[in-house]
């Protein structure tokens, strides 16, 4: 097809979204041409408000290169067939910077997710757990979605290593009914509201994960420890999460970070040796992690300046996972990428 024209931010289509036409037209304009930048934002209210995933997005647009009355069709599936016309008019209002950000929630209170001592562990470590995210019964239905999807008998672990992207714990599943509930999750919006300081929140259209135990034939692909952000700095504020579906071990491939290197990585790139990738897998491995346990319905917090990933699996029982990420309507992104 040819390259359409970048489309203005307030056409809309037939589905009345705004800025989903230039999200269309942009992405297959870079493909000759740079993308505008300081849109992040917009295009995450679009997709994270109409429940696509960002990898799945980019890689439906730029591999079949639609039209965008095809695209406009492919969102409509997603979404069961419809779009709630409340959803539109709150991801308009987010685009056009009209939506209410909502007051910062109270640090203490019978009310609040977080209670000051969270947060003072929050201030010092640069993660926290959040307990009792979700009610149990919604884990298991999370849990058991990822078992159906991935063909898994939770009591035989001969089931446990086919899953259809490879040698990978990533479970592709977005929209499973279970794990939107788990987005949806008073608590969890709560305590992200409260880190943030504001309550338009937006959750990602994010997968699970499935690590289970290494064995001879099957070792533990990662992620290792990484950054999913610019190291460039100053690093703006952001926070990512993952929420255990099963009682969780330390040394049951369980989430790891280091705790507090969001007030040392400035100090740490600095002290490399020039000309040192600071990405290199080499150096990150010898930083000291540390291991999360939780209970099943437990969410980890962190901030996405801590060098962070998942670990070996060598427990008899898989680590069942899955990952929520909430952001405002705005939200500082460094341009420079380090």
């Amino acid at each position: 097809m040819n390259i359409p024209e970048l489309a203005p931010l307030e056409e809309t289509g037939s589905l009345g979204v705004m800025h989903l036409k230039r999200f269309w037209s942009k992405t297959l304009a870079a493909r000759v041409a740079p993308a505008p930048a300081s849109e992040w934002a917009e295009d995450n209210i679009v997709l994270s408000g109409l429940q696509a995933g960002t990898h799945e997005t980019l890689r439906y647009l730029t591999q079949e290169t639609p039209a965008f009355e095809e695209f406009e069709a492919w969102i409509l599936t997603r979404n069961g067939g419809r779009l709630d016309p409340a959803q539109v008019a709150r991801i308009n209002a987010g685009v056009s910077g009209t939506l209410d950000p909502g007051a910062p929630p109270l640090p203490s209170g019978a009310d609040a997710a977080l209670s000051p001592d969270d947060l003072a562990l929050w201030e010092h470590d640069g993660y926290l757990v959040l307990h009792d995210a979700v009610r149990l019964e919604q884990c298991r239905a999370a849990a058991q979605a990822i078992y159906d999807f991935l063909s898994v008998d939770p009591a035989n672990p001969e089931t446990w290593y086919n899953n259809p992207n490879g040698h990978t714990i990533w479970v592709s599943l977005l929209r499973h009914p279970a794990f939107r509930a788990n987005r949806e999750s008073a608590r969890i919006q709560a305590a992200f509201a409260q880190l943030w300081g504001r309550s338009d929140l937006w959750a990602s259209i994010d997968q699970g994960g499935f690590n289970p135990p290494e064995r001879p034939d099957w070792r533990f692909p990662g992620p290792h420890l990484h950054w999913d952000v610019s190291l460039a700095q100053p690093v703006p504020f952001g926070v990512q999460g993952i929420l255990y579906l099963t009682d969780t071990t330390a040394d049951q491939g369980a989430f790891q970070c280091v705790p507090g290197f969001h007030k040392r990585l400035a100090k740490w790139l600095i002290e490399l040796p020039p000309g040192t990738n600071p990405r290199d897998p080499g150096l990150s491995e010898t930083l000291p992690a540390v291991p999360i346990a939780g209970r099943a319905g437990d969410l980890v917090i962190w901030h996405h300046a801590l060098p962070h990933g998942s670990s070996p699996n060598r427990s008899a029982r898989p680590r069942v996972a899955q990952y929520i990420r909430m952001v405002p309507s705005r939200w500082d992104v460094n341009p420079v990428w380090l």
